[in-house]
């Protein structure tokens, strides 16, 4: 079967041909020359596509005989959230809606976490955080801090895939540079066109995924980073006093948010060499792993409740580093106030401007 292989121009689009008298690939539309076999690479990316990396290394690691008989399993029956106690845990409420929860089994067939990050704050620090949260805010409702009433307030060890892995990556990138000039009748601007192509090795150490479907994956990135070096050897004592979600996302299922984490990483930092440029952006990134492995691990969290006229609010804290965020209702009426006000100083300094102009 015959094939057409045509190729494109990367800086307008165009299409375009070999130049006899260069003897290089030239674009009739900008008039910029290419190397043949450069741009044959250039092409096979595109054609290519953008490579997923593959995972081998498996996170987590089987129960020993007897070792999970003092951790029990809660199922909310409102939210279907799954958390894990302690067997001295009696019925007490779901730590994602605040309603009760009934224990249902012990630990079976899950994997046992390889690593644990402890609590160093605790409920008193937290109820302090949530406070502070709420200082100077200008266009928090004034009556929130005092109407708001914190519900609930809960230590809970979440669960998270931590992936580290050796890359190998290569990134291009597209580059403007704008000059200007001109002459005793026009002036000029010129806008030149770059392909550039970045490549190398970065290294990544213990980059977290959320393993649970009850916790935004937003609102657990938003806590990030984690001190993983403090992090110890999984024993159940840690849990004691707290509760830990149980992973229902897998390690499989977490690969692709892990591979965009690490090629959204490898785009930033590649694009800081390009300097001089007006402005870049990314057009492929591949990256292959030179070596991977993955942790399962439990990771802190406070988790508070606030409701505030019928609407629920929820904040996290770090419980690690005491990194503390959540979303907060605004006054709206402050809101317009505050706008109008500075709407009418910006027309007074724009009329003292003219007047002053005028003279």
């Amino acid at each position: 079967m015959n094939t057409i292989k045509e190729y494109k121009c990367p800086c307008c689009g165009g299409a375009i041909s070999f130049d006899v008298e260069s003897q290089n690939l030239k674009c009739p539309y900008c008039d910029t020359e290419f190397d043949i076999e450069a741009l044959d690479d250039y092409n096979d990316e595109l054609q290519n596509g953008e490579s997923t990396p593959e995972w081998e290394a498996q996170a987590g690691s089987d129960w020993k005989d007897g070792e999970a008989e003092g951790i029990c399993m809660y199922s909310c029956k409102s939210c279907g959230g799954e958390i894990l106690a302690d067997a001295t845990t009696a019925a007490t409420s779901c730590p994602f809606c605040g309603n009760p929860v009934i224990l249902t089994s012990k630990l079976a067939n899950d994997l046992k976490p390889d690593l644990v990050v402890p609590f160093k704050y605790d409920k008193k620090s937290a109820k302090e955080a949530l406070k502070n949260h709420f200082k100077g805010k200008k266009l928090l409702p004034k009556s929130f801090a005092s109407d708001a009433h914190l519900d609930e307030i809960k230590g809970i060890y979440v669960p998270f895939w931590l992936f580290s892995a050796d890359t190998s990556s290569r990134t291009r990138y597209k580059g403007t540079r704008i000059s200007h000039w001109s002459d005793s009748k026009y002036n000029y601007t010129k806008t030149s066109y770059f392909s550039l192509i970045r490549g190398g090795k970065l290294n990544f150490s213990h980059i977290p995924v959320d393993a649970s479907t009850k916790m935004a994956n937003d609102l657990m990135e938003s806590l990030e980073p984690y001190n993983i070096s403090e992090a110890v050897d999984f024993e159940t004592a840690y849990l004691a006093g707290y509760f830990a979600d149980r992973y229902d996302v897998s390690q499989n299922d977490s690969i692709a948010r892990a591979n965009e984490r690490i090629r959204q990483s490898i785009i930033d930092e590649f694009e800081k060499t390009a300097l001089g440029y007006l402005g870049t952006y990314c057009t492929s990134c591949n990256f292959d792993l030179t070596s991977s492995s993955v942790k399962y691990a439990l990771l802190p969290v406070w988790l508070l409740t606030t409701s505030y006229k019928d609407k629920n609010y929820i904040f996290a804290m770090n419980g690690q580093t005491g990194k503390f965020v959540g979303d907060l209702p605004m006054d709206w009426g402050a809101f317009w106030r505050w706008f109008f006000a500075v709407l009418g100083v910006s027309s007074a300094l724009a009329f003292l401007i003219l007047l002053w102009a005028s003279k």
